[in-house]
């Protein structure tokens, strides 16, 4: 500890002066591991319905890297601020600020560091066809801590294929996940004796599917039908008795009628998981929703307006049937530059075992799975550009929410995660938001980027909302130093949460549950900053550093994150 609070103090100053950073990088995260860990206790719902009022074209075939799989190891902040009032057609051509020359789309990278970090990846895409793209990647990440059985690991295997047809595309994507750790959780007695001697070993394997087939966007009929069909499976499995099931589809139409847009989204998303608390059948829950949503829109010069409904059947071994409304309205104050927004909606968050573990891995085995009702979500803000230069947006948003899923210490084993629900139908949650994003270039070689949420909640029966912090800050910084050289800092601030904690006098005793207090988690803040170096045309150099401040944090209770870290290697595309 001593050696790297002195010998990388020079690394951490050098890292200031770069730049903030982005997503900053978060430790253990199951979908994008270097620490591999999530940082949301409660995911917001993302709907499998299409956008209400989506026109779609035939994409550019000279775009690289439109499959490429998510395989950073950092979160990063999507620089894009949307402020579109209605419908256009998409340039689906990604052309980013910072990016000075194109890059060849098949690559294998190699990296080794300290924390007995590996990493090596490969993508490979066959492009040479006008209206076909296939290809394959894979990915190998694994680290250890200093702690006993704190280890690490992720693979990636997947292929993806994309077809071009004179009226609609069809594209698809297989792939298979695998995240290993251990319970290395440090929990200890009054008497100082561990409460979690054996560490036992966790691993979820998943195996994922996704296809859709869309209609393309004919510039000679902009009123003709838009369509979409698109089917997501997937199975998922622990090393233990959990898993889930889950097949998806949902699907969109759309009829422009002169200023109109008239349409619906439907979808019907059938999940089954097992190995739960639910005794009644064998342990196995099903939980399945079918979404109708009916929408008519229409816009001016300066103004959309979207009105519709969104209806809500839960169904499987409860059933349950909600109508929520929904509506949005985005007018332009000043075109381009300054943008007013705001809507109602509601909806239906499904409960899932795979998102529950990706946001906390050390979940306990037989838990209880519910879905959240959000009853009634407010929501308004302004947004706007200034030239190319300047992006912003501000949202105040404001929910009642029946069932929010929240994470607590397993009283026999403290190591290890429960889910509880707080509010219901009589009394509910409130919750009030603040979200906001700026991204600002500088000039060709600088681009910045920050994002800021405040999340506030009105607990109804618990006394917080446990490991939800209040404030999160992210932000991101490049510079293009020239055409061959590129420096990049990532950076993330989490402001204090709380967890329930007890005491306990040996391995085997079993707390009252209401002997709880409530134990603060100190806020924190990591820094990351790498750099990237074209040797030749083909083979490049890249070293990354994370967590440079060496904070040896905790997202949850009694796990503390790896420390600092290096990484660095070899790029060759070809």
């Amino acid at each position: 500890m001593k050696l790297h609070k002195t010998r990388f103090k020079n690394y951490a100053i050098v890292a200031l002066l770069v730049g903030f950073g982005s997503q900053g990088l978060a430790q253990e995260n199951p979908d994008k591991p270097v620490t591999i860990d999530s940082f949301n206790v409660v995911r917001d719902y993302k709907p499998i319905l299409a956008d209400a009022v989506k026109i779609r074209r035939s994409p550019d075939m000279t775009n690289k890297r439109s499959y490429m799989p998510k395989l950073s190891y950092g979160n990063v902040v999507d620089k894009k601020l949307d402020i579109n009032t209605g419908l256009k057609q998409l340039d689906v051509q990604e052309m980013p600020f910072t990016r000075i020359e194109d890059i060849t789309s098949n690559y294998v990278k190699l990296g080794i560091g300290n924390l007995g970090t590996i990493l090596g990846e490969a993508y490979i895409a066959v492009e040479d066809y006008e209206d076909i793209r296939f290809g394959g990647f894979v990915k190998h990440l694994n680290q250890k801590g200093s702690l006993e059985d704190q280890k690490f690991s992720r693979q990636e295997v997947g292929v993806f294929g994309r077809r071009v047809l004179p009226a609609f595309t069809v594209d698809g994507l297989i792939g298979y996940n695998r995240y290993g750790t251990r319970f290395y959780g440090i929990p200890e007695a009054v008497s100082g004796e561990s409460l979690n001697r054996e560490r036992e070993a966790q691993r979820f394997n998943d195996i994922y599917f996704t296809g859709e087939l869309t209609s393309n966007f004919d510039p000679l009929n902009e009123d003709a039908l838009s369509y979409s069909a698109k089917v997501d499976a997937y199975t998922y499995k622990d090393k233990f008795d959990a898993n889930e099931n889950s097949v998806a589809l949902s699907a969109y139409l759309n009829k422009r009628v002169r200023a109109f847009n008239i349409g619906a989204n439907v979808a019907v998303d059938v999940n089954s998981i097992g190995g739960t608390a639910n005794m009644v059948n064998d342990g196995k829950i099903n939980n399945s929703l079918a979404n109708i949503n009916p929408y008519i829109s229409f816009k001016g010069d300066n103004y959309a307006i979207t009105l519709g409904a969104n209806l809500v059947s839960e169904f499987g071994d409860s059933s349950r049937f909600n109508i929520f409304p929904s509506a949005e309205v985005d007018f332009s104050l000043v075109p381009t530059y300054i943008h007013l927004f705001g809507g109602i909606n509601g909806g239906v968050q499904r409960a899932s075992y795979k998102s529950f573990t990706q946001q906390n891995p050390y979940l306990a085995p037989q838990q209880d799975f519910r879905n959240v009702v959000e009853r009634l979500s407010f929501f308004g803000g302004i947004k706007g550009n200034a030239g190319a230069t300047f992006g912003y947006k501000a949202k105040v948003m404001y929910k009642t929410l029946e069932g929010l899923p929240l994470f607590v210490n397993n009283l026999n084993n403290p190591f290890q995660f429960d889910l509880i629900y707080d509010g219901n139908e009589d009394n509910t949650v409130k919750y009030i938001g603040l979200e906001g994003e700026i991204n600002i270039r500088l000039s060709e070689l600088i681009n910045l980027g920050g994002k800021l949420n405040i999340d506030q909640y009105t607990t109804a029966t618990e006394e917080e909302a446990w490991f939800t912090p209040k404030m999160r800050l992210a932000a991101n910084a490049r510079f293009n130093i020239s055409e061959k050289l590129y420096i990049d800092a990532e950076a993330l601030f989490h402001g204090i949460s709380y967890a329930k904690s007890y005491d306990y006098d040996g391995p085997g005793f079993v707390p009252d549950p209401g002997s709880y207090r409530k134990e603060s988690i100190p806020a924190f803040f990591d820094l990351s900053a790498g750099a990237e170096y074209k040797a030749t045309k083909n083979l490049g150099v890249f070293v990354k550093a994370n967590n440079i401040f060496n904070n040896e944090y905790q997202r949850y209770l009694y796990y503390p994150k790896l420390g600092f870290g290096m990484i660095g290697g070899l790029n060759f595309s070809f």
